[in-house]
């Protein structure tokens, strides 16, 4: 479902961080071996789900023979007290499995649900939303799948995936068109972006080669001056002050790309609750 992660991999690392070298001592004491339960799985705010998936495998791996049901998608909207997920089997590997379900879940969803409501905020502007690179180390490909999930588009997984001139190589090199010059001699079929923060470097930019701009901290005049001035010929993204209350006025100015790094940065878990009862 995701090019190049190991979800079985991902599930035995995380169950391991959890469960330590004794296990779920607590349902290991207090619960009967062959107790079984039911669970549901429900939402109790309005999310976009993310993670589903691997929140099953938590459950399979601790309890093969669980039977599980799902009753919505990743990328789908869940009004709070949606039901996600029902589950019946072994007490101790529900037990067990919970809470690494629940924390994968509620984080991707969080991430999800951020991504819809920046992607919710353009609407109509023709503007696409972009995540970054400022994920969590070692979670990136899950963290940019939920982004996805919430309707974002994915902009450069890893540092090979473009040449993005910034301010710091500018600086090693003396000039933008020193350093774009030297990316394009280097480069084996790259697009090969330049970030500007003000408008008189766009021309040397575009005039030393570059393909697509990045907008750095502009506000929304000096955007559109970037617009006009660009004109079409290469793609612009804006990037750099952008938050849920400005992000429809820069997307107004007719940018083509916004980069927005908290919806996979600083999006908050959501709250997803599973209901225990004795079968």
């Amino acid at each position: 479902m995701i090019d190049g992660f190991d979800a079985d991999e991902f599930v035995s690392r995380t169950l391991a961080e959890d469960l330590g070298s004794g296990g779920d001592v607590t349902s290991a004491a207090t619960i009967p071996a062959d107790a079984r339960f039911t669970a549901t799985m429900n939402c109790r705010e309005d999310i976009v789900v993310a993670g589903l998936f691997l929140a099953e495998r938590f459950f399979r791996a601790t309890d093969p023979d669980v039977t599980i049901t799902t009753d919505v998608s990743d990328g789908d909207r869940a009004p709070a007290g949606t039901v996600l997920m029902r589950l019946e089997g072994n007490a101790r590997a529900m037990l067990t499995a919970e809470r690494s379900a629940l924390n994968t879940l509620q984080h991707l969803s969080g991430i999800a649900t951020l991504a819809r409501r920046y992607v919710d905020a353009i609407d109509g502007t023709g503007a696409t939303l972009l995540d970054t690179r400022k994920t969590t180390p070692g979670l990136r490909l899950l963290e940019k799948y939920a982004a996805r999930m919430g309707g974002a588009h994915n902009h450069r997984l890893r540092l090979d995936d473009g040449l993005l001139i910034k301010d710091n190589h500018v600086a090693v090199n003396g000039s933008v068109e020193a350093a774009v010059s030297r990316a394009r001699a280097a480069n084996a079929g790259l697009q090969i972006q330049v970030e500007v923060d003000r408008v008189s470097q766009i021309e040397p930019a575009l005039d030393a080669g570059a393909e697509r701009l990045l907008l750095d901290n502009m506000p929304p005049p000096v955007l559109r001056e970037a617009v006009a001035l660009v004109a079409g010929r290469v793609p612009l993204e804006a990037s750099g002050g952008v938050n849920l209350d400005t992000i429809r006025g820069i997307a107004e100015t007719g940018v083509d790309f916004i980069s927005v790094g908290r919806i996979t940065q600083s999006a908050p878990a959501v709250d997803i609750g599973l209901d225990f009862a004795l079968s």
